[in-house]
């Protein structure tokens, strides 16, 4: 068979690259034919905004509830149901002044409420300046008027004592067994006394939780930060439970009695043995010994031996040498 001229080779060859090319061409297309049929990508998850961000939705704290205090920390509670007509989004971020507290109740009630919010000062605050020790206070008395807390102070300030988990860490970690410091437990008690008459820290404004530096509690990003006073960083609730309006209890007294809720440990029942006690025994009256009768006076003489006594007359001569 003859050789093709050289331009027939050369047209032979480019030949074979274009179908070369075209069919690469065709799978790709295929290719690309087929990724557009599958499964659309999933769209991401939509983020939360408002109320339901940063962990804050109905029921979060519920989940905290449990959750061990440190020290430094307080704890949280869970937030009741919401009023009628209420949007949990309403809020702003201004820090409004609480309401003078007015202290009532009986004369004991008024010393309950006094003795528990010093005691909250002096362990939580006790070496802070003034206005940490009065931020503190003003936490305490804004959880007296929250429906989320207890409508008292000794029960604000040993909540959940008779639990694993208390509110304020000093009430169940045995701080409490130190004698306190006179001096510093009567500046706390000066403390707590002008805001039970209504004296009011107003920059901390609705807080209800705070924390020292050192710790950073699990309920930090569900609440908005409303100032630091002291070692203490302060918040208050998101949305419309950080508002005035949210702070509806109100305080009538009927403190109960300050110190922790946990029971005591049940005492030990010693039994009691009875002991038998020997009688008196009346003491013997010794009579003086009875004095033996005088003997029959005998006759002086000078004959010192006996009396000779009476013999027979057969033994008169006995005893007499025989001859």
């Amino acid at each position: 068979m003859a050789a093709l001229p050289p331009r027939y080779r050369r047209a032979r060859k480019f030949g074979g690259a274009a179908l070369l090319l075209a069919g690469g061409a065709i799978a790709v297309r295929a290719g690309l034919a087929a990724r557009d049929h599958r499964d659309p990508p999933a769209p991401p998850p939509a983020i939360a905004t408002g109320y339901e961000a940063d962990d804050h939705f109905p029921g979060a704290a519920q989940l905290l509830l449990d959750a061990p205090v440190r020290r430094g920390e307080t704890g949280t509670a869970p937030l009741p149901a919401l009023p009628a007509n209420v949007d949990a989004d309403v809020g702003d971020a201004s820090i409004q002044p609480a309401r003078p507290f007015v202290l009532r109740g009986s004369q004991l009630d008024r010393a309950r409420a006094l003795q528990c919010l010093t005691t909250a000062i002096y362990y939580e605050a006790g070496n802070e300046p003034d206005a940490g020790q009065r931020a503190v206070a003003q936490v305490v008395l804004n959880r007296v008027r929250h429906p989320a807390f207890p409508a008292s102070v000794c029960g604000v300030v040993f909540q959940g004592s008779d639990r694993p988990v208390c509110q304020f860490s000093f009430a169940c970690d045995g701080a409490m067994a130190r004698v306190p410091a006179p001096s510093v437990w009567l500046r706390s008690r000066r403390v707590a006394a002008r805001a039970l008459s209504g004296d009011v820290f107003a920059p901390v404004g609705l807080a209800t939780h705070y924390h020292t530096y050192a710790v950073t509690p699990s309920w930090n990003r569900a609440l908005v930060m409303t100032g630091v006073f002291g070692a203490h960083f302060f918040h208050r609730w998101k949305g419309w439970w950080g508002t005035p309006a949210a702070f509806t209890d109100r305080y009538i007294g009927m403190e109960p009695s300050p110190g922790p809720l946990r029971p005591l440990p049940p005492t030990t029942t010693l039994l009691v043995v009875p002991v038998e006690t020997i009688p008196p025994v009346p003491p013997s009256v010794v009579s003086p010994p009875t004095p033996a009768p005088n003997p029959t006076p005998i006759a002086e003489s000078g004959n010192t031996l006996p009396p000779e006594s009476p013999m027979l007359d057969k033994w008169k001569d006995s005893g007499k040498p025989l001859r």
